[in-house]
């Protein structure tokens, strides 16, 4: 019966704006406005066809007069009307009425006008400032109030009442600076509310709870840092919720455990750094996640988007650091179809994230730094089913060899099943200021074949992995390192190493502490000391800082040379080796010693000293002198025995022989000034050293090793 009388009404209402174009010498329409009739959608989406008059644009400073009494529809945006005389308005079929851009300052004359079947009203960028209590309570029928990009600053908490039957509110765009609950309560139908934009302290507890029917929430532009954990209560029928360019640093979670109904969540151009486990529990029917243009989003922890039984698309696209996804981010998400991960920072998207989204059909990875090795494989194989959006643009970033290649184009020549570690290069920055006592942590993730081991090396030499017991350092499951009420003596260089079967890749952040770094660290480069000195060996160390670190183990190399006009060679060392010993060199000799340090991510980075050895001792050694004391006293007894012996075989031919004697006892004086290395030769020898002496006179082997080299860890 009510649709029979609608479709009578519009049928009237057709005839007489029919009958007004018959030219009967009198003009209906008001002169530079055109009437007829257009389609027009109520606030339910329903379509129909309504009387319009059109006065847009028209410089008029207020409503016309001539208006035709069976007007629905009447446009009167972008002129310069201030304000409703009651009596202009006649229209009691009137609709929908626009009065956007132009000069009304106050509300309350529409509010008085004869407008009760009035649906829609639109007062867009005015100049209104203040909404008084009770300003439209006349507008009885009114579902839709447009009243953004005003100034707004002053609602009262009764501003709206009469308004029971409102559905649609747009408040965004004002200078609002706190939500007051009381505006809602007497518009508890309200389905759709705008008002994003405002900048708000913040929002409260139960600041929407007698919203109960209300669809669509957007808070977006309104700077808010936080949204206490019952926020959102009371919107038991919420669907969809804009978050959009606000200040959280944090997925809201525990707010959104209120609106389980929820289907479209809108969380883009928001600070927040990680997404982690536990940020959607528990949100059966969403449909539609929005993680996209987030400035400092760095990762997708493991099992960070779980349980999602009805999501159908995620995009996360546009975020400059996004450098790491977790093989297991993503699980339990059966009905997943789309995935956009374009524009980010990703180096390599595993396999194992895809495999586990059994209706995956299509994915964006265009606009990535990818590095094409084993790890993206899958991307050229046929591995997948799924279609890559815009191919032509899915580009290689590295190695060098394949730089600027299509991805599916390299992949049909790479065949490995295992490659090197990469960290993520947009989680650590090169250098991070800290306050003293302050909490650190250190995010360090890496993609590799098979999955790597982070652990982290502290300025003073300290391996700290997950098993490392310690007061001030510990280290997460995923690669976290935090240190606890950091000190000044805690500054420096910290490292974090991803290490698999293929070898390493290393990343490094200077932390300052109060802008500060202790004495010994304030210089950076590569450092060549001298620990010791001998008259034929040279022990030398070196640090390497941040910046001339290696990132691969495997494609980098350390060299030392020593050089001068006796000697000259050149060893390679791996890059973790911070000590050599050089040998065999000759003493109270000047050296150049170098170290050089390169590799195929950094310039190289080189280092010399000049260094001469100790000068040699040049009197025997004690060793030797005890050797030649306890000769001279064998060969002594052999002497004075032979003397002896002689003395009683011619002890009888005394007289005759005795200047045989004679001759005998010079020869002993002689003999007992003749060097022992003439007399005996070879047994000296068994006493003569053949390795090198230090300076202290000890012995040292001849089997020396040429490279004596610590390893830090």
């Amino acid at each position: 019966m009510v649709q029979n009388q609608w479709i009578l009404v519009l049928l009237l209402s057709q005839v007489g704006f029919a009958l007004c174009e018959i030219d009967t010498g009198q003009n209906l329409c008001p002169e530079h406005c055109v009437c007829e009739v257009r389609p027009w959608f109520t606030p339910q989406s329903t379509y129909r066809e309504a009387p319009t008059v059109d006065c847009n644009d028209q410089g008029l400073t207020d409503i016309p007069d001539d208006l035709l009494p069976a007007t629905e529809v009447l446009l009167l945006q972008g002129n310069s009307i201030a304000s409703v005389r009651r009596e202009a308005v006649k229209l009691v079929n009137l609709t929908d009425l626009d009065l956007s851009q132009n000069n009304f300052t106050v509300v309350a004359d529409l509010g008085r006008a004869n407008l009760s079947h009035l649906v829609t009203l639109h007062l867009e960028e005015n100049r209104i400032s203040e909404l008084p209590e009770g300003c439209l309570k006349d507008l009885k029928g009114l579902q839709e109030l447009y009243l953004n990009h005003n100034q707004i600053s002053v609602i009262a908490p009764n501003a709206f009442v009469g308004l029971t039957g409102l559905l649609r509110l747009h408040l965004n765009s004002n200078l609002l600076r706190a939500v007051d609950r009381r505006w809602f309560e007497v518009t508890p139908h309200l389905e759709i509310l705008m008002i994003g934009e405002n900048p708000v302290v913040g929002i409260v507890d139960r600041n929407f709870e007698s919203l109960p029917h209300l669809r669509s929430l957007v808070l977006a532009g309104m700077g808010l840092v936080e949204v206490p954990s019952k926020a959102l209560a009371g919107l038991s029928s919420l669907e969809s919720l804009s978050f959009y360019d606000n200040g959280l640093t944090h997925v809201p979670h525990e707010a959104l455990q209120a609106v389980p109904t929820l289907k479209f969540l809108d969380l883009n151009k928001n600070p927040v750094r990680k997404i982690q486990e536990g940020d959607f529990k528990d949100m059966a029917v969403l449909k539609e996640l929005g993680l996209s243009s987030m400035p400092k989003l760095i990762s997708f922890e493991r099992l960070s988007v779980v349980n999602l039984p009805e999501l159908t698309k995620l995009e996360a696209t546009n975020n400059p650091r996004l450098a790491f996804i977790h093989r297991q981010a993503f699980h339990r998400l059966p009905h997943l179809e789309s995935l956009l991960l374009n524009d980010d920072g990703l180096g390599g998207l595993h396999f194992a994230t895809v495999g586990a989204l059994p209706s995956l059909r299509e994915v964006s990875m265009h606009g990535n730094p990818l590095r094409c090795d084993c790890v993206n494989r899958w991307i050229g194989t046929n591995e997948s089913v799924v279609r890559f959006l815009e191919p032509e643009s899915t580009r290689c970033a590295g190695p060098p060899e394949y730089e600027g290649q299509r991805v599916r184009d390299v992949f049909l020549l790479v065949t490995g099943e295992a490659c090197l570690p990469l960290i993520a290069t947009g989680l650590l920055p090169s250098r991070l200021d800290v306050p003293s006592r302050s909490l650190v942590l250190l995010e360090c993730r890496a993609v590799a074949e098979p999955a790597p081991v982070i652990y982290w090396v502290t300025p003073h030499g300290e391996k700290v992995t997950g098993d490392t017991l310690s007061e001030k350092y510990l280290l997460g499951p995923e690669g976290t390192l935090q240190i606890d009420a950091v000190e000044l003596e805690d500054a420096g260089p910290y490292t974090c190493v991803a290490q698999n079967s293929e070898g390493a890749d290393t990343r490094s952040v200077t932390v300052r502490v109060n802008g500060q770094l202790p004495a010994k660290e304030s210089a950076e480069g590569l450092r060549l000391n001298v620990l010791h000195v001998t008259a034929r060996s040279i022990l030398v160390s070196w640090k390497v800082w941040p910046s001339v670190l290696s990132s691969d183990l495997h494609w980098s190399s350390a060299t030392v040379r020593v050089d001068n006009t006796h000697i000259t060679y050149t060893a390679r060392v791996p890059i973790g080796v911070h000590e050599y010993n050089l040998t065999h060199l000759q003493p109270n000799t000047e050296y150049e010693v170098c170290l050089a340090i390169s590799s195929r991510r950094h310039s190289s980075e080189h280092s010399c000293i000049n260094v001469t050895t100790q000068v040699a001792l040049l009197g025997p050694v004690p060793s030797e002198r005890h050797a030649s004391v306890a000769l001279a006293a064998a060969t002594a007894t052999i002497f004075a025995i032979t003397i002896l012996a002689s003395l009683l075989a011619c002890g009888l031919r005394r007289l005759r022989r005795r200047a045989y004697d004679q001759s005998i006892k010079q020869y002993v004086q002689k003999g007992s000034s003749i060097p022992l290395n003439e007399l005996y030769p070879p047994l000296i020898g068994l006493w003569e050293p053949e390795g090198d002496r230090d300076k202290e006179g000890k012995l040292v082997s001849s089997q020396v090793d040429t490279s004596r080299s610590y390893y830090m860890w």
